[in-house]
């Protein structure tokens, strides 16, 4: 039988699976043929019943929808929308498909999408906090809740509780330099100090990291930098003690592994970051080996499996104790134990929790005597997390994990793959060889999974690492963790030095495999901001690919491949503007990025280096050569649609006369200013000045398309915006597009 769909209206079964998605996708009339030959209802429920094993694989899919859906929409009365629309759809599948599985199945995806927009809408009503209104400078005392070294930018940060008689937010996150950093700074004690605070950053541009979002379901109403002294009122009580052993800890291993080697030794004892310096992360990062520093699964996984089997093997000595006990379950126990124990050890973050969870339900299933490893219990990690932590869904930590743990399992769980890498009698070269090649598909498959959220969060993707991981995973799971555990275990008698020693040559192998791999070219693919429609394709894609066994998984293909088009053929906008206004970044056709002011500090730089996909450094907007510019201001003229266009922006605070200033307004199409400009002030298209921009936020302009986007549009009417008016005011403001 050719490969298609069967007379009985299932999948074929021959070899072209991924031939027959292309079929569908470019010979329509083969699908419509098959519909006016079989009725899609009787079709979709006999798939439905071969695939109800995988079913329930789609609950934690359906509420993520539901949250992202919230996330995405723009106000609370298209939130309720939503809510009312899922329901009003489970009810129909239910009552069109009674005594079916596709009913009951629809009714379950939509009952847990309303579900998730509830669940989320829920949560940030429930994590509302007082949000600073303007910046302050003032004293106050406060209860450390956290203490962050960050030894690399050479300061600690405290998240502190304010009290109930204070007219500061009740959480604020200030910044102590590292030399008046004391060691009482512990958790639990309370301090007097003076601070500089500001409210949570708002994305500076559409699409950015927007850290207000972040600070919001963090409790976070201020952050600021200390200004002055630090008295300690109140010392820290002993039971806050495991904290400072943590930072205790952090401290030994840097003093054993001097230099970058003990900044990532910590890391991986601690989930201690704050010591790595910016270039090695970096390095890291283009590599695509910044997994290895996030304490997460594959940290975990280390710890329980040496754990596990260092307990039953060493136990399976024993006749007495393997006749009288089930040493897998007493393994298990003591698995478990130790990844609570090192869950607390490293800061007891989501990620690590989520890791954690994952770990001990795996470890149940082996008590069980079920699988340990399966999509099913995936799934339920996912619903754990998502209940108790909705907001993390939008985060990468939760969709590089998960995505990369989904990814691994589904792949091996295919039969071929399954029967290609299953161990044999056979060499030992061939055996070393068929590992080799696993390790290199898994890092490949994870690689091309893990691409496209690098690229949406982060705007940039290491394309080398699949084959810097083959190196980089055994490397420090095999090597590195039970060096530093031996290492730190021998330091009890005074014997860890050796180890120690080996543990840094180990850490510097991998330091130096993530600058190589880095420094190649073409080693980093950057992109600017990718559309949100584009992303939930390719992710939607990937899950159907993943999720189901039979030969329509295949189909997830046309998602992915029309997402990944609308990826690439995603154009980068011409002008970038901050939300004050103060910063103006221009892209050429040659992928370089001119800024108006030179001085903004490396984070701003960095979000416009990162969301123009441009991967090298900026140039000053007077060095180009269509550029005008003189102490307080710059006159650009650029092409784009088919036309010129003059942008005038301003970048000094002296005063500038009323009719120069309109003058100079009425020659150019867009002007912008982090001033408030006067009302004589009209150019042709566009006026960007603080008036607007406190209304909208950051903008980005395309002249190709003659289109605004703001960060207003991007982050909707949620609890932590805090522009001065409605997104529906903000599009009367925005302008039209002059006549050609």
């Amino acid at each position: 039988m050719r490969d298609g769909l069967s007379p009985n209206g299932t999948m074929g079964t021959g070899s072209g699976s991924i031939g027959l998605a292309f079929s569908m996708l470019f010979h329509p009339r083969q699908l419509l043929e098959w519909l006016r030959r079989k009725r899609p209802l009787e079709t979709l429920e006999s798939l439905l019943e071969k695939e109800r094993d995988q079913l329930p694989l789609w609950l934690p899919v359906a509420l993520g929808c539901g949250i992202a859906a919230w996330f995405n929409l723009a106000s609370p009365a298209l939130w309720l929308a939503f809510i009312c629309l899922c329901a009003a759809a489970g009810l129909f599948a239910v009552m069109r498909g009674q005594g079916r599985r596709t009913g009951s199945a629809l009714f379950r995806f939509f009952l847990f999408a309303a579900l998730g927009c509830g669940l989320i809408w829920l949560r940030s009503l429930q994590v509302a906090a007082p949000v600073l209104e303007r910046p302050v400078v003032t004293r106050f005392n406060a209860e450390i809740e956290r203490v962050e070294p960050v030894l690399a930018r050479d300061m600690v940060r405290l998240v502190l509780v304010t009290g109930e008689d204070s007219q500061l937010p009740p959480r604020v996150r200030v910044n102590v330099p590292l030399e008046r950093a004391a060691p009482e700074l512990q958790k639990g004690a309370v301090i007097e100090l003076r601070a500089r605070l500001m409210p949570p950053a708002m994305p500076a541009l559409p699409g950015a990291y927007d850290f207000s979002e972040r600070a919001w379901f963090l409790g976070l109403g201020a952050t600021g930098q200390a200004l002055g002294d630090i008295r300690i009122l109140v010392p820290a009580d002993p039971l806050f003690a495991f904290s400072a052993y943590r930072q205790r800890l952090s401290a030994h291993v840097q003093a054993q592994m001097p230099g970058a080697a003990g900044a990532i030794g910590a890391t991986l004892a601690t989930g201690d970051r704050g010591a790595i310096s910016e270039a090695d992360a970096e390095a890291m990062r283009r590599s695509g080996l910044a997994h290895l520093l996030s304490i997460s699964g594959l940290h975990v996984t280390a710890v329980v499996g040496a754990i596990y089997l260092l307990v039953l093997k060493t136990l399976a000595l024993s006749p007495p104790l393997a006749l009288r006990f089930r040493l897998p379950i007493v393994a298990a126990a003591c698995a478990a134990l130790a990844a609570v124990g090192y869950t607390l050890m490293t800061g007891a973050q989501v990620p690590t929790i989520r890791a954690c969870v994952a770990a001990l339900l795996v470890l149940v299933a082996l008590m069980m005597g079920r699988s340990a490893i399966t999509l099913r219990m995936v799934a339920a990690g996912a619903l754990f997390v998502l209940i108790f932590w909705p907001e993390s869904l939008v985060g990468p930590s939760f969709q590089l994990s998960f995505a990369a743990v989904t990814a691994i399992i589904a792949l091996h769980e295919h039969p071929q793959v399954k029967a290609l890498v299953m161990l044999r009698e056979e060499h030992f070269i061939r055996r070393v060889g068929r590992f080799i090649f696993s390790l290199f598909l898994t890092g490949l498959v994870v690689e091309i999974t893990l691409m496209p959220i690098a690229l949406y969060h982060f705007h940039k993707a290491g394309l080398y690492g699949a084959l810097a991981n083959i190196i980089a995973i055994p490397l420090t799971t095999f090597v590195i963790m039970p060096l530093e555990a031996l290492a730190l275990w021998l330091d009890g008698v005074g014997l860890g030095a050796p180890v120690w020693w080996l543990c840094g040559k180990a850490l510097g192998s991998l330091i130096a495999l993530a600058h190589f791999v880095s420094s190649r070219p073409g080693a980093v693919t950057m992109l600017p901001s990718m559309p949100v429609a584009a992303f939930a394709m390719v992710l939607l894609g990937g899950l159907w690919i993943c999720l189901w066994r039979e030969r329509w998984r295949y189909l997830g293909l046309l998602p992915v491949l029309t997402g990944a088009l609308m990826i690439i053929a995603n154009r980068a906008p011409d002008i970038y503007i901050t939300g004050d206004g103060r910063h103006v970044g221009i892209r050429n056709d040659r992928g370089e990025l001119a800024m108006l002011r030179t001085g903004g500090g490396d984070f701003i730089r960095d979000i416009m280096l990162e969301n123009a996909g441009v991967d090298g450094e900026s140039q000053a907007l007077e060095n180009w050569p269509d550029a005008r510019c003189n102490d307080d201001s710059c006159l650009v003229s650029l092409a784009g649609g088919g036309r010129k266009w003059v942008l005038l922006a301003t970048r000094s605070s002296r005063y500038i006369s009323a009719l120069a200033l309109s003058a100079a307004c009425r020659r150019a199409d867009i002007v912008v200013s982090d001033r408030r400009l006067p009302a004589s002030c009209q150019p042709r298209w566009l006026k960007a000045d603080r008036s607007l921009l406190s209304r909208v936020g950051g903008m980005t302009i395309d002249l190709e398309k003659q289109k605004v986007s703001t960060a207003l549009e991007w982050t909707g009417r949620h609890q932590w915006t805090r522009y001065r008016t409605a997104r529906d005011d903000a599009r009367r403001q925005s302008a039209r597009p002059p006549d050609q």
